[in-house]
């Protein structure tokens, strides 16, 4: 059964910094692009950052370029978003989400998100 569970979520005021953690499990981590998307109430939700399954490459969306870093640790199957410098417009739930495409099929999950909160 595959798993994905984030945490690191919170109040936090503007400017200040969280780091986001997803622990994965029940899937080969390695084999996954890992990406984190979020969802502020009343809006679509949209990928806020991305990583290629070594690492090496990285996409991130443009309201957060220079603030937020994803990356990952194969050996712990885990992957991690620092946010500094974060502001309201940031307020989301934040959600984990693992890719892979293999011969034709893609597998695509999910966790359940964990809720920051930027406010003064």
């Amino acid at each position: 059964q595959v798993q994905l569970v984030e945490s690191g979520g919170g109040l936090v005021q503007p400017g200040g910094s969280l780091r986001l953690s997803c622990a994965a499990s029940g899937v080969t981590f390695s084999a996954y692009d890992m990406n984190w998307y979020r969802q502020a109430p009343e809006k679509e939700r949209e990928l806020v950052a991305a990583v290629s399954t070594g690492g090496g490459s990285t996409y991130y969306l443009d309201s957060v370029k220079g603030r937020f870093t994803i990356s990952r640790a194969n050996t712990e199957n885990t992957v991690y978003l620092q946010m500094n410098s974060l502001e309201p417009e940031d307020t989301a739930r934040y959600y984990c989400n693992a890719r892979r495409t293999l011969l034709g099929r893609t597998y695509n999950y999910w966790g359940k998100g964990t809720l920051v909160t930027v406010s003064s």
